[in-house]
């Protein structure tokens, strides 16, 4: 269901974003639309990035190869 919400902004601007509107065929709704769906994408990717970003350089200097790795697997669920 779609709802109505009022925007302000300054005329000049207004103007600007309509005529985007129209030389890209499409409207001033799509492109409010799109922009608030991107704004949210990366905030939820931010996001994800900030957990990870944490866990960066914890094994540093840790000698740990892939066989350790498999290792921890087969004795974790085996």
């Amino acid at each position: 269901m779609n709802s109505k919400i009022t925007l302000y902004a300054k005329q000049d601007l207004i103007d600007e974003i309509k005529l985007y509107a129209k030389n890209h065929n499409t409207s001033v709704s799509k492109l409010v639309n799109e922009f608030f769906k991107n704004l949210l994408k990366i905030k939820k990717s931010t996001q994800k990035t900030y957990l990870t970003d944490k866990l960066v350089g914890k094994l540093k200097g840790v000698d740990i190869d892939v066989d350790d790795y498999h290792k921890f697997l087969e004795k974790k669920y085996l």
